[in-house]
């Protein structure tokens, strides 16, 4: 379904929550307090967004709004913190440049960042009629696997996908792998979350295993949740466009292959994940779930909730902690990795 429908549906339709707001880009750096915490710098370079008490190691006892001074969130009691990995460009030398991010769709004005979604069913659900819990403080989560090369290994994880954009409001087709082609408005890489937890843990050692899928359909919530995870939460889905028209006038692989790599060697695209800190103040999830918002419309009036504008986002920025050169041409991507493009073709 293409965005323009999509839109003219959201606005059509009363409903419960379908969330969508953007998030500018708070640092760009190699910090990641989820999978390598307390380390400076991190095994590879990320983009953060959201509140700016953001750092390398982020207790789960911390309050996040309390110590936050601003957040990049367009709702100003989401201080979160919100993450993926970089994209870069291989030239055929083997130098690597930093492919920097666009605002999504009604924020192209903001400087760079990822576009939020929380749902409580399936996006197109015309209905979205559950009823879902807001996440908790203390709560994080990861999708997707940095290892794996192979459809086969990225295909236990459902819906982390890339679309290449032929007009600015494209969203299909979707593919699990990097497109091969150039493409003329950008690259849209979408992640999306399992909706199933277990009820007691708001974390688990590698993450992920606090959370589960539903027992049927694909990312969507509609389906039953399994016994093991029976408590149904908000789809958390994010959407990031890398600004790639750029090197299209680059010389590309002439074996028809990606010419792209994340910033952890990945030439295949398999490995795409994401990486989520809840850090809404008080009930300010809960009374936006609750709320009949359709994107962002009604959401600031039903849920009792203040929107920045793009300028105060933008303004919210950290300064990094990691002095290393990340957007030059670089022989290698920072810390040490090149690109891997494993069995890209299995």
């Amino acid at each position: 379904m293409r965005w323009s429908n999509l839109l003219a549906l959201a606005l059509a339709v009363p409903s419960r929550a379908v969330v969508r707001f953007h998030c500018s880009q708070l640092v760009t750096q190699r910090i990641d307090p989820l999978v390598n915490p307390g380390s400076v710098p991190s095994s590879h370079v990320h983009q953060i967004v959201g509140g700016n008490a953001f750092n390398a190691t982020m207790d789960p006892s911390r309050d996040l709004p309390s110590e936050s001074t601003c957040t990049t969130c367009e709702f100003s009691e989401d201080f979160s913190n919100y993450w993926t990995a970089i994209l870069y460009f291989r030239a055929q030398n083997g130098s690597y440049k930093r492919v920097p991010q666009l605002g999504n769709n009604q924020f192209e004005t903001a400087r760079g960042g990822l576009t939020i979604y929380y749902m409580q069913d399936a996006i197109y659900d015309r209905g979205q009629k559950s009823k879902v819990k807001a996440f908790q403080p203390g709560f994080r989560m990861f999708v997707g696997d940095i290892s794996a090369r192979t459809l086969a290994s990225a295909s236990r994880f459902r819906q982390l996908t890339y679309v290449c954009m032929d007009t600015w409001t494209s969203r299909a087709p979707e593919t699990m792998a990097f497109p091969t082609r150039r493409c003329p408005e950008g690259i849209m890489t979408s992640v999306r979350f399992p909706t199933c937890w277990d009820g007691k843990n708001l974390d688990s050692p590698d993450h992920m295993s606090h959370m589960a899928y539903p027992e049927s359909g694909t990312f969507e919530s509609g389906g039953p949740c399994p016994a093991s995870h029976p408590v149904r939460v908000a789809q958390v889905m994010y959407e990031v466009v890398w600004d790639v028209k750029r090197f299209n006038e680059e010389a590309w692989p002439q074996d028809g292959s990606s010419p792209f790599v994340w910033s952890f060697g990945d030439g295949t695209g398999y490995s795409t994940h994401g990486d989520y800190l809840f850090g809404w103040k008080g009930d300010a999830l809960q009374r936006v779930l609750d709320a009949p918002c359709w994107f962002d419309t009604k959401c600031e009036k039903e849920s009792n909730s203040k929107l920045q504008s793009i300028e105060a986002m933008n303004s919210c920025s950290q300064k990094p902690v990691v002095d290393e050169d990340i957007d030059g041409w670089l022989d290698a991507l920072p810390g040490g990795y090149h690109a891997d493009y494993g069995h890209a073709h299995s």
